[in-house]
């Protein structure tokens, strides 16, 4: 006979009953309702912890010690980098502060520092009012004649 879904079956005896727990103890699951005796997992929440739990002693994060001050890094003072060679598609003589950098695309509106280091080469002379500059391209900007750090 060919096998269909119209025509399955269960075979005869297949069909388990659901264990029915505590339900008195003539049912044979009554009492500690198959959970064992006593203990954290015997109670009601399934004994359920967190992954690092260190069964009840004082936990690691704990232990060690904290040292320093600045743990928020909040305080930190976190600059977007653009590099000198970027700042050569601006005209000659424009000053570059942080909305002109936001308006070319070069720095995101999220933004609040930015600093200029001296990776490449300067070809035209701009003024600069920015929160931070490394000292070689200070020199490059400085060196180029008009070229100001405002």
């Amino acid at each position: 006979m060919l096998i269909k879904l119209h025509n399955l079956q269960c075979p005869q005896n297949s069909k388990h009953r659901k264990k029915i727990v505590g339900r008195g103890v003539g049912s044979g699951h009554g009492r500690t309702a198959t959970r064992g005796s006593k203990g954290q997992k015997s109670r009601s929440g399934d004994g359920t912890r967190r992954s690092h739990f260190e069964g009840g002693q004082t936990p690691i994060a704990r232990r060690t010690p904290k040292r320093g001050f600045c743990k928020n890094n909040s305080h930190k003072n976190r600059y977007t980098i653009i590099n000198i060679k970027d700042l050569n598609k601006f005209h000659s003589g424009s000053e570059i502060t942080l909305s002109t950098l936001r308006n070319a695309g070069l720095i995101s509106r999220a933004s609040k520092k930015v600093k200029i280091l001296g990776v490449g080469t300067l070809k035209i002379p701009l003024s600069v009012k920015v929160d931070a500059l490394s000292k070689s391209a200070l020199s490059k900007i400085t060196k180029l004649k008009n070229g100001k750090v405002l």
